[in-house]
């Protein structure tokens, strides 16, 4: 009885000092997101994804639970052999990678999948964060030196994600990370403007010799869609029948388990990188404005909490996150209503997949820590 207790005054003393408001988000999500899949699954016959989803919010819950008890200056004092890890799990893909959709961006053993370039997303979110810290607070974030040595951090796993697996989407979430937590850490204006400068002037490059046929022909699609397939039939067959079954939703949608292209399995990769079209079409506009009011509120108490820490560490790290998951969100329902290219990106908690789901409930067990983390003596006074 006396242990009973103990545990129940212990979780209560959690409860009030971590994040509840942000973990009641993500449950929230986490949850609609389950219904969506147990959906879009329905007309394969297989509950094997929704399985696979529960499981990964178990750990995914136990992860955070570990991130927002562990300080995070005992992982910065490992970033070295952490960074090291994980460039090296996204190398053995070379080897260990299975091939899906073009990208080579799964490790694949006992029916189990893993993305590393999901999961390795925290050690670059932290080790970023650290380094910014350090060179802020000794003046040198605005040197030269310091920047090349976080454009070679950004390099390398940027690099090594586009070259060894070709997944270009995930590359750019970390691109879109580094940007927003640079901005937040003071760089100098003068930088920004001789960044933008020079990847103005690198652009022609970057179009005509980095990016291939198949990127080039999804961007220039968005803009002008009749020269580039004029049939519908082609590079854009995907967002063309994602459109046409959130248009079929209307206001409040066809009914769970009712939508007529979700119980066909017309629509493609339904379960995850277009389940916000079957939230459309089984939901209506009502179902997806409550995912993005879901993900903003996400987002936003994110930057709430590192606006807030009294650490720069701290709050460096709530921004990567907070960029983390805005981009795939803006990305993965502009690729659904034709507003973005389709890169392979999922919806944050709401899509099928069981890497993202971990990484996600880490980073946000990473934000909680923050919140935890008590203030220094000189604010308390």
């Amino acid at each position: 009885m006396i242990c009973v207790k103990k545990f129940l005054k212990t979780a209560g003393d959690y409860l009030k000092r971590s994040d509840s408001f942000l973990l009641s988000l993500c449950l929230i999500s986490t949850v609609f997101g389950i219904l969506l899949i147990s959906s879009a699954s329905r007309s394969s016959g297989s509950a094997s994804q929704i399985y696979v989803q529960i499981g990964a919010v178990v750990i995914g819950l136990g992860l955070y639970l570990v991130f927002s008890l562990v300080d995070i200056d005992i992982i910065v004092a490992r970033w070295k052999g952490l960074t090291v890890l994980a460039l090296g799990l996204i190398l053995s893909l070379r080897w260990l990678g299975s091939d899906v959709g073009g990208n080579r961006a799964w490790i694949r053993f006992a029916g189990i999948g893993i993305q590393p370039a999901e999961l390795t997303k925290i050690v670059f979110i932290v080790a970023l964060a650290h380094l910014m810290t350090k060179y802020k607070d000794a003046g040198a974030l605005d040197k030269p030196l310091p920047l090349l040595s976080l454009l070679a951090l950004l390099l390398a796993y940027f690099g090594l994600i586009v070259v060894v697996s070709n997944d270009t989407g995930s590359a750019l979430v970390y691109l879109f990370i580094f940007l927003v937590m640079i901005f937040t850490a003071g760089l100098k204006l003068y930088w920004i403007a001789g960044g933008l400068a020079a990847l103005t002037l690198a652009s022609p490059y970057i179009w005509y010799y980095l990016l291939t046929d198949n990127y080039r022909t999804r961007i220039l699609a968005i803009f002008i869609p009749n020269e580039v397939d004029p049939t519908g039939q082609g590079v854009l067959w995907q967002t063309n029948l994602s459109k046409a079954a959130i248009a079929s939703g209307g206001l409040f949608g066809q009914g769970l388990y009712k939508g007529a292209q979700t119980q066909t399995g017309i629509l493609p990769l339904q379960s995850s990188d277009f389940i916000f079209a079957v939230a459309g079409e089984e939901f209506g506009i009502v179902g997806c404005v409550a995912i993005m009011v879901l993900l903003t509120a996400i987002v936003v108490r994110c930057v709430r909490v590192g606006l807030r820490s009294q650490s720069r560490l701290g709050a460096l790290t709530c921004m990567g996150v907070a960029a983390m998951v805005a981009f795939q969100t803006l990305e993965n329902i502009g690729m659904c209503i034709g507003l973005a290219p389709v890169i392979g990106l999922t919806l944050p908690f709401f899509s099928y997949g069981g890497s993202s789901i971990v990484t996600l409930y880490a980073a946000m067990g990473l934000v909680s820590g923050v919140k935890m983390k008590p203030k220094p003596v000189m604010f308390l006074r």
